[in-house]
């Protein structure tokens, strides 16, 4: 591969594996407008040849020969359509998966980054070339050869279309510097307007008890107020751009053909190239028309193109050497932990070692850091200071899909997808082994609660499994995290929503994880937990207070201030 290959984004590279298609919609387009030049020669031919010698089998045999060449104008024009709808379903199927990616990606790099919609930008780009934008692109470089053929018929009528042209280009230049700026603000203001849609689907029963839809419709209301003025500056610029380069087409039209009059009547012009030249003049300036009339779909798929280059990384030379599964320890090393995109650390030097077969409670106050370090512990954040490590390794040494092979993870808001509950527990991967889902939710001591759901394993639990308890998705999740015995299971208060017989089912699955040679690390507020864990991290202010064997740190907790070591 060559050093500017290499250094190439995924879009540029997709853009390149296209490349030969583009240039066949190139070929495409030419002949398309050089057939374009059949209606104007059979116009001059009709009213120069045919009316002055009255033969009607000329007449017949132009009109045969002009049928069969608009019979091929019509295949050579479906098919340009067809290339460039087949262009931007590659382009897709290129980009679609890192994209996708991507997207689930963002919101770990912090609340700015997760704004960002690559796959809406994908669809953005793909939906351009589909669509008649790139065919006007494609047919405005051939304005010179049309101007060339009118400057043949007559100077004066080649300057006359050079100044439609000028008039025209410098409409869709303006077009152009008046909605850049706003396009852009609009697709700001989309994804703010569709994220709070999807925010208040999810918590529509919050909104709804405590009253709050009312605001929650009116902080929406202002948003979508700002992006309809937006809109109606949009379409209005648009209309108006569109509207003038219309109006002057069609004045140019009838400027040639009060030209041409002239020019006829000096005896300069025949009245079939009279004829012929302002139909020539009007398809050089048509491209023009579509170019300011689709101005707005190019703006926004280049700008789409712009934020995917900046998003889409160049993929790495190599794959990293795919280390063994874990099997030893889990080693922190004087790590601090900040939210994405956020300055404050929530978590300050912290460090412990844990073996396999260990299990670590890790308590504190609200706000203490606790959920930081899970996510931490589990790669979801990056630590900005100090080292994770599994087996020696470095976290980010793993590839993110090999490392969640090993690691499973009970986050403390449970999301469950849309999907079977059999889906959810393998972690929908495809063809995952029946016995294995079968071992994690019996792991899990909610196999005998999923036969009684109405389609079993098959039940679909709907968006965010909206079809079941918050008790019923905790221990679907906590199968989950146990799918395929993981070597790092940590659990994010894990009991917040267990009645007793689901704390007495985690418990027992913690302790069957660690006899299987896992380590188990669980947050908790209810101290019936800690008794299926060994080691205790008390954290405060992001700081470990207190570390070391449970019984050990609980008495030192009951001890006077004054007699702590």
């Amino acid at each position: 591969m060559s050093r500017a290959a290499a250094g190439e984004t995924p879009v540029a590279r997709a853009l390149r594996a296209v490349r030969g298609a583009l240039l066949g919609v190139g070929v495409l387009s030419g002949a398309s407008n050089l057939l374009m030049l059949t209606g104007p020669l059979f116009m001059i031919q009709i009213y120069d040849r045919v009316l002055t010698s009255r033969s009607v089998p000329t007449l017949v045999a132009l009109s045969a020969l002009v049928l069969v060449i608009y019979v091929g104008l019509a295949l050579i024009d479906i098919l340009r359509s067809r290339v460039l709808a087949r262009i931007g379903e590659r382009i897709d199927e290129t980009l679609g998966p890192a994209s996708f990616r991507l997207a689930l990606e963002l919101p770990l790099a912090g609340p700015q980054s997760g704004a960002a919609r690559p796959v809406g930008d994908l669809d953005q780009i793909r939906g351009f070339l589909a669509g008649p934008g790139p065919i006007a692109l494609c047919d405005l470089p051939w304005l010179p050869v049309y101007l060339a053929v009118v400057f043949a018929f007559h100077p004066w009528l080649g300057w006359l279309a050079v100044a439609g042209a000028a008039l025209l280009m410098g409409s869709t230049l303006a077009n152009e510097l008046a909605l850049r700026a706003p396009v852009r603000e609009a697709a700001s203001l989309a994804i703010r307007r569709s994220d709070l849609i999807e925010a208040g689907r999810r918590n529509a029963e919050a909104l709804h008890a405590m009253g709050m839809a009312p605001a929650y419709a009116a902080t929406w209301g202002r948003i979508n107020e700002s992006h309809a003025r937006l809109r109606l500056r949009i379409a209005d610029t648009a209309g108006f751009h569109g509207s003038l380069t219309r109006a002057l087409r069609l004045a140019l039209q009838s400027a040639a053909l009060a030209l041409g009059a002239q020019l006829v009547i000096r005896q300069e012009l025949s009245p079939g190239v009279m004829i012929a030249a302002s139909i020539v003049i009007a398809r050089a300036l048509a491209p023009i028309e579509q170019v300011v009339a689709n101005w707005r779909g190019f703006i926004a798929a280049r700008q789409a193109r712009t934020r995917l280059e900046k998003l889409l990384a160049p993929p790495p030379e190599s794959e990293a050497l795919a280390l063994p599964r874990p099997s030893g320890s889990l080693a922190v090393e004087r790590i601090a932990v900040a939210p994405p995109g956020a300055s404050r650390l929530a978590v300050l030097e912290a460090s412990f070692r844990l073996e396999a077969g260990q299990g670590l409670g890790i308590v504190g106050p609200s706000g203490s850091g606790k959920s930081s370090l899970a996510r931490a512990l589990v790669g979801s954040w990056p630590c900005t200071r100090g080292t994770i490590r599994l087996d020696g390794a470095e976290l980010k040494q793993w590839r993110p899909e090999a490392l969640g092979r090993h690691v499973g993870y009970l986050p403390q808001d449970v999301e469950l997808f849309d999907g079977t509950v059999a889906e959810n527990i393998a972690r929908f991967e495809p063809g995952a082994p029946a016995e294995e889902v079968l071992a994690a939710a019996r792991n899990a001591n909610c196999h005998e609660m999923i036969l009684h759901f109405p389609e079993g394993y098959d039940t679909r639990i709907g968006v965010a499994g909206a079809a079941l308890s918050a008790g019923q998705r905790q221990r679907i999740g906590l199968a989950r995290a146990l799918y395929r015995r993981p070597f790092l299971i940590v659990l994010d208060e894990p009991n917040a929503s267990l009645d007793m017989e689901g704390e007495a089912a985690l418990a027992a699955a913690i302790l069957d994880a660690r006899r299987g040679g896992a380590i188990v690390i669980a947050i908790a507020h209810r101290t019936q937990l800690l008794g299926t864990l060994d080691q205790l991290l008390i954290l405060k202010d992001g700081r470990v207070a207190d570390l070391g064997p449970r019984a050990e740190v609980l008495a030192r907790l009951k001890m006077p201030a004054e007699e702590r070591p």
